[in-house]
């Protein structure tokens, strides 16, 4: 991944990932990370699920727009991205999702389960 200096907004950062491989994006529904592909879309739960990175972005005058976005590979190598906000906005079902994927790859070395 590029220094996280240079990637100052989330659509750089985005574009980046995507030239990456990271080029699916991701929904959790019923626990479980779901890719947003309409024809075949797949689902994984926390144990298929690494975090590979993650980047945190802040807005510049107002703490509401502060947001998250992590680069995910799944077991079966699927990649891609999914964002969530901080604070009064933040996505419930991401977010416990992400605390199940973090308590299971704490110890990892990134891009490998």
């Amino acid at each position: 991944m590029q220094d996280k200096e240079e990637m100052t907004s989330m659509t750089t950062v985005e574009k980046k990932l995507k030239s990456q491989g990271y080029t699916h994006d991701f929904n959790v529904q019923d626990g479980r990370l779901t890719t947003m592909d309409n024809d075949s879309a797949r689902s994984f739960d926390p144990e298929e699920t690494t975090i590979v990175d993650y980047f945190r972005f802040e807005g510049e005058s107002n703490p509401d727009d502060m947001a998250i976005l992590y680069a995910i590979e799944t077991a079966d190598g699927t990649k891609g991205t999914i964002s969530s906000a901080y604070g009064t906005y933040a996505n419930e079902d991401v977010d416990q999702f992400i605390l199940k994927v973090e308590s299971l790859g704490k110890n990892l070395v990134k891009g490998t389960k």
